[in-house]
């Protein structure tokens, strides 16, 4: 087995990148306070060419080093806004027609292996701070919620892993899956 060379994976330029289908998803998030983490959410929006990312609150904005350091450049080519509110941001996407989902723990989400994407609808995913989550008020705000199922002691995942697997079910399911 050889390992494939960066050429032979035929990804698309930033240019081309800006100008493709992108899957019909919005990230939020609310008040992160990693800089890894925000850059990890970059690079995984890339990967799965999400429309954009909103940055609220204390969350931090490109440029910056840490972003950098683990965006890997994701942070130029994914689109980006910054929101001081995250309810007013939620508000904002809702007047734009999306469907808002918390990515919680809270009472009725669906679970991550049932979610699917409706054709011809827009999301917000609303991922939360490191220790809160997203926050109550925030949750009061949205159409629903995904929750990750988790079979081990602990009540939570990463901000950046969760992210990766919400975004890849997302994906997989969504018809910018072409494999």
């Amino acid at each position: 087995m050889r390992k494939i060379t960066n050429e032979e994976l035929g990804r698309p330029t930033p240019q081309e990148f800006g100008r493709m289908d992108k899957l019909p998803v919005v990230v939020v998030l609310d008040n992160v306070r990693s800089q890894n983490n925000v850059g990890s959410v970059f690079r995984t929006c890339d990967a799965f060419a999400v429309e954009r990312v909103v940055l609220c609150g204390i969350t931090a904005t490109p440029p910056g080093k840490e972003i950098h350091k683990t965006a890997l450049g994701a942070e130029n080519t994914v689109a980006w806004s910054y929101a001081g509110s995250t309810l007013e941001a939620v508000e904002a996407l809702r007047r734009e027609g999306y469907t808002l989902l918390a990515v919680e723990q809270v009472e009725g989400a669906v679970m991550l292996h049932r979610f699917m994407l409706e054709p011809e609808r827009r999301y917000a995913l609303v991922f939360g701070n490191e220790v809160d989550g997203v926050a109550q008020q925030v949750v009061d705000r949205c159409d629903g919620a995904i929750e990750i199922p988790q079979a081990g002691t602990k009540h939570s995942l990463n901000i950046a892993v969760s992210a990766g697997a919400v975004l890849w079910q997302a994906f997989a399911r969504s018809a910018l899956n072409r494999w």
